[in-house]
């Protein structure tokens, strides 16, 4: 599958230094969201995770879900999990507002299930944004460099 979007060399260079199979599904499942929604920006971090959020602005406040890439596991977040209606109980989590899948393997998110769990963090974003952006399908790295 062909990306929609290069990754960007910031989060590439930190990308390298992760798992083979970990990155793999980082990048299927990074191609995925933007097949769902291609006009989102792309926030890129490295703190306790490398992580790419996914935001109908350039916000982080606006981000619909997240990838947090660990040493050897990934995540599929949902920064506003609990206010999601999940109703095949997919999320997992005990914050205030963040819930996530887990994710191991392909089918945990090529789904009709997650598939419609990350239209509807789409749609629930779009609704609750404060004002209308400007930027649309960027990647933005917040990476420090060293």
């Amino acid at each position: 599958m062909k990306n929609p979007r290069p990754i960007h060399p910031d989060f590439q260079n930190l990308l390298n230094f992760k798992e083979q199979e970990v990155t793999e599904l980082f990048v299927d499942l990074r191609a995925y969201i933007l097949e769902i929604y291609p006009d989102c920006n792309e926030l890129l971090y490295h703190t306790h995770a490398l992580t790419s959020v996914f935001s109908i602005s350039e916000k982080l406040s606006d981000a619909f879900c997240m990838l947090p890439i660990y040493t050897k596991h990934l995540n599929l977040g949902f920064n506003k999990g609990t206010l999601l209606k999940d109703p095949h109980k997919l999320l997992t989590g005990t914050g205030n507002l963040i819930r996530h899948i887990d994710i191991k393997k392909t089918s945990d998110y090529r789904n009709p299930k997650v598939k419609a769990l990350i239209k509807e963090a789409v749609d629930f974003a779009i609704k609750d944004m404060d004002k209308p952006t400007k930027s649309i399908g960027k990647t933005i790295s917040k990476i420090k460099k060293k």
